[in-house]
């Protein structure tokens, strides 16, 4: 399972796409557990002190927030679905 990476969260990684062990049948807290392990760097960032994500942090599920659009982190994942991490966007036109 291939997660997109954004800003900050690129740079903790070295890379703007990710692959983790995870896949179809699996949760979306599965590869969110993965991502986590496999780039540690990454915590600091993402979770608060509960361990909890970050208020700030959108997590995107096929484009969607599973937290208001499915069942958070015990969305099931399919196959070839799209997961994403991105950090606070600020700027833009005026």
């Amino acid at each position: 399972m291939e997660w997109r990476l954004f800003a900050n969260l690129a740079e903790a990684t070295g890379s703007k796409r990710v692959d983790v062990e995870a896949g179809a049948g699996d949760t979306l807290g599965d590869a969110f557990e993965q991502l986590l392990c496999e780039h540690p760097d990454l915590e600091a960032i993402v979770l608060d002190d509960e361990g909890d994500l970050e208020d700030h942090i959108r997590l995107l599920h096929d484009e969607r927030d599973p937290f208001t659009a499915g069942e958070g982190f015990d969305t099931v994942l399919g196959t070839g679905d799209e997961l994403a991490l991105f950090p606070p966007v600020s700027g833009g036109r005026r």
